[in-house]
């Protein structure tokens, strides 16, 4: 990519150098330092392109990594501290934000370096007080966070998903493992599978475990009410969202903003309440029809057993190109919450859909309860006429994605824009 200066530019491409533009090296991109400098371009680390930037040193960087939560508990973190009163900026999986003011359109978890230090001069021209960001097991790999200094950091959970770029679930553990080696500030979820973490400024949270941020007493009927004990003192946490796994984001972010800020306690309630949620994460699109992102076996199971209490119409796939390892466990869980079920296409990338179906429907015997339809379109169809008036559609997979990847091209496609559009045509 290229940032444009005054009177130059800064580049991470060698083959888009020329002479007297700046050439940022990085752990992915120093191997081609040597052509760069043949192009005559000057060579720069990050600590220099921050100071040509105009980057201010002094915001503040959160961290989030996890397998599931990362998007919410960012963006928690995002509206706590905006409406105490801060100046903030966001990036993720959503795109990047500033002060409520949407910059840039969705793209990796984790932004290459150079990107996210444009942003960052961004947000230093707006005087933001912090940064909250979404870290990736990709990133955390590739050191696209290399020379940030992260005021805290948050583990939120820790189960199977991209193990075809991992290899293993270990390599998967130790690349988030390697975000928490420091003494800075850290909040671990102490429910979550164990990662190994230096204690040094650790601070726990959890529900069921003992923990610094622990949950005394819970209710999930109507969105969540929690009240949260720490140290001597406690806090309410009530909510509009649904589900145990939202009382940890909400947790996860309350105890982050609450040990970096030391709030009036009213006020951080206050704050916690207004967050309305992110959109596509257990997103009611139409009366009694969901949508959600989750696209792992733990994030689907999170999301259905917060609505096990209705009937279940489910309806997912699963992204090609990507670990086919979970296609099994993916459809046992959904098969065990679902009344009814609808296997379709997610993204199938470059894959066939119905080898990812078949895929998928290894993991369960096929009955009566069991549709098949490769066109999402028409899954979502059929599940809108299959559907009872005491049975709740969940959909799953894309969230708020507007787009649909089939053989190297992204066909628009929106989950929510497509269930409007049938129940407006009649179904």
């Amino acid at each position: 990519m290229i940032v444009k200066l005054e009177q130059n530019f800064i580049c991470d491409n060698s083959n888009e150098c020329e002479q007297g533009c700046f050439f940022l090296k990085t752990t992915q991109n120093e191997k081609f330092a040597k052509q760069a400098l043949e192009k005559k371009a000057k060579i720069i680390d990050v600590v220099e392109c921050k100071k040509i930037l105009g980057i201010d040193e002094n915001i503040k960087i959160i961290g989030i990594t996890g397998t599931n939560g990362k998007t919410t508990t960012a963006g928690a973190i995002y509206s706590i501290l905006l409406d105490l009163g801060y100046k903030c900026a966001l990036m993720g999986t959503r795109g990047s934000f500033i002060n409520d003011k949407n910059i840039a359109p969705k793209g990796l978890t984790t932004a290459v370096i150079l990107q996210t230090l444009e942003f960052l001069a961004l947000a230093s021209k707006e005087k933001c007080d912090f940064l909250i960001m979404e870290v990736s097991s990709h990133a955390l790999v590739q050191n696209r966070i290399e020379g940030l200094s992260f005021v805290a950091k948050i583990f939120t959970n820790l189960t199977q998903d991209h193990l075809d770029f991992h290899g293993s679930f270990e390599n998967y553990k130790q690349a988030k493992e390697s975000f928490f080696t420091d003494e800075g500030m850290k909040f671990i979820n102490k429910d979550a599978s164990a990662i190994k973490f230096n204690v040094k400024g650790a601070f726990t949270y959890g529900v069921e475990n003992p923990s610094y941020y622990h949950i005394k007493a819970y209710a999930l009927k109507n969105g969540i009410e929690a009240v949260v004990n720490f140290g001597k003192e406690n806090f309410v946490i009530e909510s509009s969202l649904v589900g145990l796994f939202n009382l940890y984001n909400l947790l996860a972010a309350s105890a982050c903003v609450n040990e970096l800020v030391k709030p009036n306690l009213k006020d951080l309630e206050k704050a916690i309440s207004n967050f309305g949620g992110i959109e596509g994460r257990m997103q009611m699109v139409a009366k009694d029809v969901i949508i959600d992102f989750a696209h792992t076996p733990d994030g689907m199971e999170k999301v259905l057993e917060a609505l096990k209490y209705r009937d279940l119409i489910v309806v997912f796939g699963a992204g090609g190109d990507r670990d086919k390892t979970k296609r099994p466990l993916m459809a046992k869980i959904a098969k065990h919450y679902a009344k009814k079920l609808i296997i379709t296409s997610d993204n199938p990338r470059s894959e066939e859909p119905m080898d990812i179906i078949n895929d998928i429907l290894s993991g369960i015997e096929k009955d009566e309860s069991v549709f098949i339809e490769c066109d999402r379109k028409e899954a979502i169809k059929m599940a809108l006429r299959l559907k009872t008036k005491d049975e709740f559609v969940v959909i799953l997979g894309k969230g708020d994605e507007t787009y649909q990847e089939i053989k190297g091209v992204k066909y628009p496609f929106n989950d929510k824009e497509v269930v409007l559009k049938i129940l407006k045509e009649g179904k």
